[in-house]
């Protein structure tokens, strides 16, 4: 959806203050993570030196470029339900390149709509922008829904939904927690009629501007671009830089296509 290019559902779950997502140092290339809680709390470490609580209704936004590595732990506090969404955006020629940054948000703009509230993680939405940083037009929010409710959409942006919990139909198709409703483009409105109350993510872009290839943690053009990185994470040569973590490096697996000729 435009340069949304993944989306990992968090919990549900309960953690401990010593066991949460418990994700060892892993690397990233060409891409845009945005973490989201709806409850809880979990840290995130990165080889900028990065250091961040992250609570619910906050954002951590860590933009790749030509390469990055992150874990995401326990708070060593925090115990009790985690819930929430990463989310992965495609960077454009323009900036995959780039050096990496990493940025967190404990503050961001929500608005009413009718019944509902909607919470602007990324992008422009009624009028309402997020400081977060994007490298193309896009919009991620967050919706609250109580009972009906009519958006106004972009007609150039296409569009899906994520429900977080709870259970809504879209223009008359059920959504549940679990699945994604791809809207495509062309919409400038959609009716929500929420079964519950019901949080659910909207996710619209302008539609990317090429062909992008993912495998395992690196979004790139080409399979040589992801040899190349997996290379690097392979003989840690320092591309990705270090993190500061307790757990365990991940392993990179080996490319299928590597495997088929024996590299």
């Amino acid at each position: 959806m435009g340069a949304w290019c993944f989306a990992d559902h968090i919990g549900p779950a309960a953690v401990t203050k010593e066991h949460g997502l418990d994700i060892g140092p892993h690397p990233h290339t060409g891409l845009q993570t945005v973490t989201y809680l709806v409850s809880g709390e979990a840290l995130h470490r990165d080889s900028l030196g990065s250091e961040q609580l992250i609570s619910a209704g906050q954002v951590n936004l860590m933009s790749a470029g030509l390469g990055v590595s992150h874990s995401e732990e326990a708070t060593g506090r925090y115990e009790g339900d985690l819930h929430g969404i990463q989310l992965w955006i495609a960077q454009p020629d323009a900036t995959r390149h780039s050096p990496s940054s990493f940025e967190h948000h404990a503050q961001l703009p929500r608005i009413s709509i009718e019944h509902s509230l909607a919470t602007i993680l990324i992008g422009e939405f009624h009028g309402v922008r997020s400081p977060a940083r994007h490298d193309t037009p896009l919009v991620g929010v967050e919706l609250a829904i109580k009972k009906r409710l009519l958006l106004s959409l972009r007609t150039d942006f296409e569009y899906a939904l994520i429900v977080l919990d709870g259970a809504l139909a879209c223009d008359g198709v059920d959504l549940a927690p679990g699945q994604l409703g791809y809207l495509g483009t062309g919409n400038d409105e959609i009716a929500l009629d929420a079964y519950e109350p019901t949080r659910a993510m909207l996710l619209g872009g302008v539609p990317f501007e090429s062909d992008v290839m993912i495998w395992w943690n690196f979004v790139a053009r080409t399979r040589s671009e992801i040899d190349q990185a997996f290379e690097s994470w392979h003989k840690d040569d320092g591309r990705f830089g270090n993190v500061s973590s307790h757990l365990e490096r991940i392993s990179a697996p080996t490319p299928y296509w590597r495997e088929a000729r024996g590299a």
